[in-house]
Formats: C-alpha cells, sequence, structure tokens
C-alpha cells in the first residue's frame, strides 16, 4: 500500500522537474526574446516560477515560514512587473513625442 507521505513525496519531485523545465525555458525567453515587453513577461513568470518553487519546499519540509516568503516574493514581483510597465509605457511615450506623433 502507498502511503500518503509517498505520493506527496513523489508529486513534489514531479513538480519540482516540471518548475525546473519551465525555468529553462523562461530564461531562453529573458535572453533570446525579440522585444523589452517579451522579456518583462519572462521575468514576471521567472518571478511565479520562483513562488512554485518555494512553495512546493514548503510542502516538502513542512516549514511554513517559506509560504510567508512566497507571498512577499509575489508582491514584490507585482510592483515590479508594474514598474517595467510604467517605463515601457513612458518609452513609447517618448518615442512618439519625438516623432510629432507620426509612425
Amino acid at each position: 500500500m502507498i502511503t500518503p507521505a509517498a505520493i506527496v513525496s513523489a508529486a513534489a519531485v514531479a513538480a519540482l522537474a516540471i518548475l525546473c523545465l519551465a525555468l529553462l525555458v523562461t530564461v531562453w525567453r529573458v535572453v533570446a526574446g525579440p522585444s523589452l515587453p517579451d522579456r518583462i513577461l519572462a521575468l514576471d513568470m521567472l518571478t511565479g516560477i520562483a513562488i512554485g518553487f518555494i512553495a512546493v519546499v514548503a510542502v516538502r519540509t513542512g516549514f511554513s515560514l517559506y509560504i510567508d516568503i512566497a507571498i512577499a516574493l509575489g508582491l514584490v514581483g507585482f510592483l515590479a512587473t508594474v514598474a517595467f510597465a510604467r517605463f515601457v509605457l513612458s518609452r513609447a511615450r517618448e518615442k512618439d513625442a519625438g516623432t510629432g506623433g507620426r509612425r
């Protein structure tokens, strides 16, 4: 009979493997992204993947402080995404102002 602890352990290993694959693909998008918004979106995704890693480690170890760390990282990641979006918008406005609104 399979114990619940064995099921959780196997699920955690599978989740870590999937998160590692997602991390590799996302890092590739950050490096090879064709535009700045693609890179910003990939950085936001990296934050989500890091939160996933922290959550899986919290489940495996049973140490609930990791959940607080994941929440804090989510808040910081959200604020960083908003800041990057404002940067992209201000850059687009400067570009439009430099061309007189013509493209």
